[in-house]
Formats: C-alpha cells, sequence, structure tokens
C-alpha cells in the first residue's frame, strides 16, 4: 500500500511539473528547488527528487552535482546544430522510405496531419509535439532501418524540449507545417525521392526558426 502512495505521489509531481514547464511557469535555466517545489505541490521532497530525475531523462531539466535542479537552457548553437543534425538523419530516412513505405504508412501520416490540424487552434504543445512527432516517426520507420530510427527519436526528444523551452509556432494563426507535411506525403505517394528530400529538409530547418532563442 506504501508503495503504491509513493508511486502516485511522484506521478502527480511529474504530471505537474511537466504540465508547468509546457505552460512556461518557469524560465530556462531557472532553479528548480526540492524543498519550495514539494511544498507548493503539497508533497515531500521523495517524489519531486523522483519527478526531477524523470524529467531529466527527457531533457527538460539539468541536475547539477552539489547545486541541484535546473530547467534546461541550451545555447543557440546547440539547437542550430541538432536541427542540422536532425535534418540529416531525416532526409536519409525519407530517401530510404520511398520504395518501402506502405498504404497503411501513408494512412498514418495522413491521420497525423489531420489530427494536427484540429489540435493547433487548442494551443496544446505536449498534444501537438505527440502527433508532430508520430509523423516523423513514422517516416523512420518506414525507412526499414532499426538504428536509423532509434537516432531520429532521440533527436526528435531533443528538439521537442527546444520546442518546449522557446517554441513561438503558436503565436502564428496557421500552422505551415500542414502544408509542409501534405507536400511531403505527396512525394511519398510519388514515389519522388529527390523531391521528397528536398521537402523534408527545408521542413526540418524551417521547424528551428520557430525557437525564440534564433531570433
Amino acid at each position: 500500500m506504501k508503495q503504491y502512495q509513493v508511486l502516485s505521489s511522484v506521478d502527480y509531481a511529474y504530471k505537474e511539473l511537466r504540465r508547468m514547464i509546457m505552460n512556461k511557469e518557469f524560465k530556462p535555466g531557472q532553479r528548480l528547488p526540492e524543498m519550495s517545489l514539494a511544498e507548493q505541490l503539497n508533497v515531500s521532497r521523495t517524489p519531486v527528487r523522483e519527478a526531477l530525475r524523470r524529467l531529466a531523462s527527457e531533457g527538460l531539466v539539468v541536475i547539477i552535482p552539489n547545486e541541484g535542479a535546473r530547467l534546461a537552457n541550451p545555447s543557440k548553437k546547440e539547437i542550430e546544430d541538432t536541427f542540422e543534425i536532425r535534418a540529416y538523419l531525416e532526409c536519409l530516412a525519407i530517401e530510404k522510405a520511398i520504395p518501402r513505405i506502405r498504404p497503411l504508412q501513408i494512412c498514418m501520416l495522413e491521420e497525423a496531419i489531420e489530427k494536427e490540424e484540429n489540435i493547433f487552434p487548442e494551443k496544446d504543445l505536449e498534444k501537438y509535439l505527440e502527433v508532430n512527432n508520430a509523423f516523423h516517426k513514422t517516416i523512420a520507420e518506414a525507412s526499414g532501418n532499426i538504428t536509423l530510427y532509434e537516432l531520429i527519436v532521440n533527436i526528435l526528444s531533443r528538439s521537442f524540449v527546444y520546442l518546449v523551452l522557446f517554441g513561438s509556432f503558436f503565436e502564428l494563426e496557421d500552422n505551415p507545417s500542414l502544408d509542409e507535411h501534405r507536400e511531403i506525403v505527396k512525394a511519398l505517394k510519388e514515389r519522388d525521392a529527390k523531391k521528397a528530400v528536398e521537402l523534408m529538409r527545408s521542413h526540418i530547418l524551417s521547424s528551428c526558426t520557430f525557437t525564440k532563442k534564433l531570433d
């Protein structure tokens, strides 16, 4: 019974802290002291500590020995480097996916676009990024290269962090990614590798511009 209560307290602390990060209630680089967070969430320090470790594994929090936890604050160069590598990996994935992608995966991509269109007006960042990532993971999976897929999943997580901390695309009236995703799916259907690669590269690099740190 006690174990269940501890686990539920950790989950609660994790979900609440994650929600606060998503809502930009903390600033990048801000200290996240266990004691004050525990008081704010009305839990002990132990679940807060575990929740911070979980958030650190996702890249949202950085834990510094003898100093404590801080919200992540990547440099402009780190963000640019990440999107550069992401573009390279995803262009390779879509090139490999062209002869391999199945009708079911095309349907999954089209469903993801439809969900993106419906979610964007809600301004729910977590839901939007979840659907957006599903689109890119489907293409990575279609590449047939499990190592490439795992690398893309990892770098998508890093991109997710940057967009959570510095994302500005919800300030736009319309979502430019929707048309870009539609064009990518069209190129996949037509088995046009050159066009698909060009579209993917442009799409990833344009996504990078939606981080305010690059303004």
